[in-house]
């Protein structure tokens, strides 16, 4: 990717980040080539135990990968779903009753105790444990009953940019091998991704308009909700500027009292049910003046201040946000370059974050 400093390679901030965002197509690819049958296969086996319930436990970005496998879950198979209260386990030592119920896991590295421990309680509790991680040789992996190895490599920068896609990516494979679904359409994703990743000149521009942000609003709703949701933490962990993230229908419940004409609105549209179930919030933020800037199609992209268009006609409306994620990932990258800070190594954090 285009460097954007004269320090050299060894030197540069975010140079990390930004090699990883780099193999995003690739991993991809490699999910659809190599890790889709295997996601196929664990799906038939946990199909067979026909749980009535799902319940989802996650922590930080793999928390925002959870959210979306929940909308998959409950739109695509008519599934109930949770997100699990791990500390109900953990702090309060709860026992509940699991039995027919699929608990699934989501860590990128597998090894925070609380979701180790909480997995381990809710397999003895009856439950069907499916850990998805990108380590098959991580404690996680070892205390659930079945496991999808993300196969998105090392990820050695503190921000998660290519675990989230891939992440993403599998959880999709997986609830559609619960369906025995077509996943054809997933095999444009890695040549839209590279096609994603060439604009990020555009990106840089728009990242000029935050350089001196105070705070931000990020606004969704439906399977763009999880991405807004990410996005916002990768502006805070990063840039540190606070960034707020709120269902569509949520921000028009009170928060929207806060938006003005000066801190921005990042809106993420998909491109179906959810981006029309967004409509009246688009209408609400234009009519108060907000800096109102969209990641989503053309023709809302050109009702905006600014913003960005993603390449989503003909994608299914439950795989665009493996699209919609990256032009934010690099948003809050070129942010915080422009703020002269380094995305590689944000203060205060730890790339295995041991929660109890």
């Amino acid at each position: 990717m285009t460097a954007t400093t004269t320090a050299p390679q060894s030197e540069q901030p975010g140079r990390i980040m930004s090699r990883e965002m780099a193999e995003q197509p690739e991993v991809l690819r490699r999910i659809l080539e190599n890790g889709a049958p295997k996601i196929r296969e664990t799906a038939r086996l946990v199909a067979a135990k026909k749980p009535r319930f799902v319940l989802l436990a996650a922590r930080g970005t793999s928390d925002h990968a959870a959210l979306y496998a929940k909308y998959l879950l409950e739109v695509r198979l008519g599934v109930p779903c949770g997100l699990s209260s791990m500390s109900t386990i953990t702090a309060y030592g709860a026992k509940p009753d699991l039995r027919d119920v699929l608990v699934v896991t989501v860590s990128q590295s597998g090894g925070s105790p609380d979701l180790v421990a909480s997995t381990r309680a809710a397999r003895d509790a009856g439950a069907i444990t499916l850990s998805v991680t990108n380590n098959p040789d991580s404690p996680l992996a070892a205390v659930s009953e079945h496991h999808i190895d993300v196969l998105a490599g090392p990820e050695k920068a503190l921000p998660a940019t290519k675990t989230y896609t891939a992440s993403l990516l599998a959880l999709y494979l997986f609830v559609e091998g619960l369906r025995d679904g077509d996943v054809a359409a997933a095999s444009a994703l890695p040549e839209l991704a590279a096609q994603l990743l060439d604009r990020q000149p555009e990106i840089r521009t728009l990242a000029a308009r935050y350089r001196f942000a105070d705070r931000m609003v990020i606004t969704s709703r439906g399977y763009g909700y999880p991405t807004a949701k990410e996005a916002a933490l990768k502006l805070m962990e990063t840039s540190y500027i606070p960034a707020l993230a709120y269902s569509g229908a949520d921000l028009l419940h009170g928060p929207l009292a806060m938006v003005d004409n000066i801190s921005p609105v990042i809106a993420v549209v998909t491109d179906g049910r959810g981006g029309e179930a967004l409509q009246p919030v688009l209408d609400r933020l234009r009519g108060r003046g907000a800096d109102l800037v969209v990641v989503g199609p053309k023709a809302q992209v050109e009702q905006a201040s600014a913003g960005f268009v993603l390449p989503t006609g003909g994608v299914p409306e439950e795989l665009q946000p493996i699209l919609e994620i990256i032009p934010l990932q690099l948003l809050a990258y070129e942010v915080t370059i422009a703020r002269g800070q380094d995305p590689d190594a944000p203060r205060a954090l730890a790339k295995v974050t041991e929660t109890r």
